[in-house]
């Protein structure tokens, strides 16, 4: 929920004056909109999830105002259900075929609104949006439905929620049920704006089965220190798998309709052989190309010693790398990667020629029998703009390589930005058995790419099918797929017949590579049948496949059964899971159709969706307000299009700039008082206005979100630090005293302390000015040793070849590398590996990256982070400060230093939990450490010995970075290694 503001013309600086007074509640209170209770209730049952967003708002102004609802949803989720109470009467939401909706959206036009109540709003978020005007006093309530299924990515469901009300809420409350029949085998939470003290509002229950995560803060909790503000403003996520079986399957069935989920355990990982065809055109030049290359260099040290590969590399000519694919040895990817670091920019782009080179390279390889026996073949593309030279015909382009393909390769099309024809590419991937991925244009990018090949890394099965007794099921989903990968998951569903048998049962028939059957790998349970004949249309590499057949049966009293617990189930959802998948597959079937395929699937769709009220892209929701049906709205799915800037509705585009003439800005009460049918009705049409809404602007709700690439306002202030005028600047004092020796230090130029204790200091010569003392530096590394003569080492580093160890400790199960810049003396890179639970963090400067299950996860530094994990909690502050902590384990911290010597840090704390064991370039001074007395020249000097190596410590004054810029002054025994 927020107020809107009036409409008016904006200038830079006036855009980012809203930006930084958004960050108070009076901007979001400022029109008497006030939020009192705001909820998400959000039920997920077997994958399905049915979420519900409720907010309650009151107008305490003396004149009649206006509301915003505001909400974001997957892009992959559908509404199901949107209605206004005003005055006790209800306005619902009514879902019509978009032709039925023509007429509402034409008039809407015609008044110069926003006829479209659902635009594109991120990577993979829709943001739905409608305002109604208040009278004094009276109270408004907004309920918005819509649903999912989520999908399995890289070993985990994935439930996203924005939170985001920006005025403290009476009562706000988020409540996630979780009912998973096959057993629930891990659960984590993560949140961008919780704390410490937030944590105390969220509560986590879990038994084998079922899970409640509930966010319910006071008032007190949601306010900011010594403000009247909210500080919740950010994501909540929900990630979790279930629990699986070798045989691969779980059937569970709910009020007449079944769904069969299949992603088993255990499988060894068939052979690949990969062509990765990479756009070199002009435009890939900068940052797009950098990304590419970094990306593919992580991604060829990945592929397994089984596999085979070449690149393709293209811009108004192809040319491959090798004349042949070649085995992934160390030396060939060595070589590789040197080819991958040297690629140069430049000319159009020919991606025809590219692909047909691309499948003339692995036909070549199949004809001479160069592929190993049972792998199977994949092409992947990655451009960022249309064909403009050779064949630039789209269609053309794609008869071509489908003709070339022939069934016999899987292609996969990577979209890098937003020039890029997504549609074009989505086709022509889905017409050979691959998928399409959008790369956003972002410091995350090269991640993006890497964890699009984790996703096809892994092929386990081929030509998987399913299979059901005639006489039991009907209606039934896809049911045949080409390759199921690690981590993924393969769902179908369908309809019971009314004679159905009391015990559904399923076969699920697959290939496996017979180049992996030598090792015995593959469990004995299964069905193994004999050599599989030749499939028809597939090269060498796919003959002397295995066939393999999983069988699975439920019982279908029993699992009746299981669903009739109401407070985590919703009536008749699998009947709705049903549809929603098919709907899903039938849009994804009509764009590699022909037209009079096309014509039947999509009747079929838009049945479906009429009847389930789905708003899909083949239906609209009008949305009718109390001002009468001449004020109608229409909300539809959003359709992708080649402009960022642009979403289409009914044939009309909707710009993300709203005019000063929309409606939405100009019905609202200003200052002088007016009503808002007084406001801009004269106003002529004036120049942009400034994207709206924002997430830093006022007014803002509760908001499900899986928005993870910044909005067009962000790009614009791209690199501006809002809190950069609110930090105190360091100031370091001349002279300080020693806590420890009472001794008192005078820092010189060059860095270095004398102490004046031993020598008076003299007056400049008159005339003259004295030298300005340097800054305190902060050291490399502070260390804190419990239960030594020194409680407090600072550690410099002087001295670095490569990749260093830190620290390591087998028995708690941690490993930090880091490399160091003597140069700039500084961490280019630190690294922390946890064994239990498997975790990799690597942090430089400008992110940190959170590593799990083979998936990555990209975080900006000073952005607020609470996730909890089994076994680890991670949490970053506002001051950048990432800990990494749990019960009787070390707690290691990372921190983005910009003081004096800036750069990286580590710190430790906890560190009395180390074991015996630990080792490393830091954790040998947490060993037996000897330390001699002071010099008798210079008590400021002592040696240390620690593992038969002397080290010479000196008294220093050094910056203490460990709470934080600006930093404190600390007398420090510093070495150097």
């Amino acid at each position: 929920m927020k107020p809107s503001a009036p409409g008016r013309p904006w200038g830079l600086a006036q855009v980012l004056f809203l930006l930084l007074a958004a960050l108070h509640t009076a901007a979001a209170q400022k029109n008497g909109i006030n939020i009192y209770s705001l909820s998400v209730d959000s039920k997920v049952s077997s994958r399905f999830a049915h979420t519900v967003v409720t907010s309650r708002v009151v107008n305490r102004a003396s004149v009649m105002q206006e509301a915003t609802f505001q909400v974001e949803l997957p892009k992959r989720a559908f509404i199901t259900n949107f209605s206004m109470v005003i005055g006790g009467v209800t306005y619902p939401g009514n879902i019509k075929e978009k032709a039925a909706a023509q007429e509402q959206y034409s008039a809407a036009v015609a008044r110069g609104e926003s006829a479209g109540l659902v635009k594109a709003s991120g990577r993979k978020t829709e943001q739905f949006q409608v305002s109604v005007s208040v009278a004094p006093a009276a109270k408004v309530t907004f309920e918005l439905v819509y649903e999912e299924l989520l999908k399995r990515y890289l070993g985990a469901y994935e439930l996203l929620l924005k939170v985001q009300p920006q005025q403290l809420v009476k009562h706000l409350q988020m409540d996630i049920h979780i009912f998973e029949p096959q057993g629930i085998s891990f659960l984590e939470t993560e949140s961008t704006f919780m704390t410490n003290e937030l944590a105390d509002a969220l509560t986590v229950s879990q038994n084998k089965t079922k899970a409640h995560i509930q966010f319910k803060p006071t008032l007190s909790q949601q306010m900011s220190p010594g403000q009247q503000d909210t500080v919740l403003d950010g994501n909540f996520i929900v990630r979790y798998d279930v629990h699986r079986t070798v045989s691969g399957g779980s059937i569970q069935i709910e009020s007449g309709y079944f769904v069969h989920y299949f992603a088993p355990e255990g499988l060894p990982t068939i052979p690949k052989n990969v062509i990765f065809v990479i756009d070199k055109s002009g435009s890939m030049r900068g940052r797009k190309i950098e990304q590419t290359q970094e990306a593919l260099i992580k991604i060829l040290d990945d592929l397994s010693p089984n596999d085979q590969f070449n690149l393709v590399s293209f811009s108004g000519e192809a040319a491959q790398w090798k004349p042949l694919l070649v085995p992934a040895s160390a030396e060939n990817v060595n070589q590789a990667r040197s080819y991958a670091d040297s690629i140069q920019t430049q000319g159009g782009t020919n991606i025809n020629d590219a692909m047909l080179l691309a499948v003339q390279l692995l036909d070549s390889a199949n004809q001479k029998e160069l592929l190993p026996e049972g792998s199977v073949s994949l092409i992947i593309l990655l451009t960022d703009g249309d064909p403009t030279m050779g064949e630039t015909n789209p269609a053309r382009i794609q008869k071509n390589v489908k003709e070339a393909i022939d069934g016999q390769y899987s292609l996969f099309c990577l979209g890098f930005g937003f020039d890029v024809s997504l549609a074009f590419l989505e086709k022509l991937a889905l017409d050979n058995g691959g998928l399409t991925r959008r790369i956003y244009e972002d410091s995350d990018s090269t991640l993006q790419l890497q964890d699009f090949y984790q996703e096809v890394a892994n092929p386990l099965l081929t030509a998987v099918t399913f299979e059901y007794p005639s006489n039991a099921v009907e209606e039934v989903s896809r049911d045949n797929f080409r390759l199921l990968f690690k981590g993924s998951e393969i769902v179908v569903a369908g309809k019971l017949r009314d004679q159905s048998p009391d015990v559904l049962s399923a076969k699920v028939r697959g290939q496996l590579g017979r180049s992996d059957l030598s090792s015995g790998s593959v469990p004995a349970m299964l069905a193994l049948e004999g050599p599989s004949l030749p499939l028809p249309g597939l090269g060498p590499s796919f003959q002397h496949m295995q066939n393999i057949t999983f069988q699975t049966e439920s019982r279908v009293a029993e699992q009746e059964n299981e669903f009739q617990n109401p407070k985590y189930i919703f009536h008749s959802f699998m009947e709705r899971l049903w549809a929603y998948l098919t709907i899903q597959q039938l849009l994804e079937q009509m764009i590699s159709a022909s037209d009079a395929e096309k014509q039947a699937l999509e009747t079929r769709a838009l049945s479906l969706s009429l009847h389930y009220s789905f708003v899909t892209p083949l239906t609209s929701m009008v949305v009718t307000k109390p001002e009468g049906k001449e004020w109608s709205e229409v909300a539809e799915k959003p359709v992708e299009t080649k402009n960022k800037h642009k979403n289409f509705y009914l044939g009309g585009p909707l710009s993300r700039f709203r005019t000063a003439g929309d409606r939405r800005s100009r019905i609202t009460a200003g200052p002088s008082g007016k009503t808002p049918s007084d406001l801009g009705r004269a106003r002529p049409q004036g120049p942009l206005s400034p994207p709206h809404p924002h997430p830093l602007m006022a007014g803002k709700s509760l908001l499900p979100d899986m928005l993870l690439a910044p909005s067009i306002l962000d790009e614009v202030f791209l690199g501006v630090d809002l809190r950069a005028g609110d930090a105190p600047q360091a100031r370091v004092p001349a002279v300080a005293s020693d806590p420890v020796t009472r001794r008192i230090w005078e820092r010189k130029a060059s860095g270095s302390s004398t102490d004046l204790s031993q020598s008076a200091k003299t007056a400049s010569p008159p005339g003259t000015t004295a030298a300005v003392p340097a800054a305190i530096q902060a050291p490399a590394v502070i260390l804190m040793l419990p239960r030594q003569s020194v409680a407090r080492l600072c550690v410099d580093i002087k001295h670095s070849q490569g990749p260093m160890n830190l620290l390591s400790d087998p028995d708690q199960g941690i490993e930090v590398t880091a490399q160091y810049e003597t140069e700039k003396a500084r961490f280019s890179w630190i690294e922390v590996t946890f064994k239990n639970p498997q975790l990799q963090v690597r942090a430089i400067p400008e992110h940190v990256v959170v590593t799990r299950n083979r998936r990555n996860f990209a975080y900006k530094w000073k952005e607020t982070l609470f996730s909890v994990i089994p076994g680890v909690k991670l949490t970053m502050d506002k001051a950048g400060l990432l800990l990494f902590s749990s019960p009787d384990r070390v707690t290691i911290g990372l921190l983005p230093w910009d003081g004096p010597g800036e750069g990286l840090r580590l710190l430790l704390r906890d560190t009395h939990r180390f074991s015996s064991r630990v080792g490393g370039t830091l954790g040998q001074f947490y060993q037996d450490v000897l330390w001699g007395p002071p010099a008798a020249a210079d008590d400021s000097k002592r040696m240390l010995r620690v593992q038969g190596l002397e080290y010479s410590a000196t008294r220093l004054l050094k910056l203490d970075y460990q709470e934080g810029s600006p930093g404190t002054e600390i007398s420090c025994w510093s070495v150097e290694l």
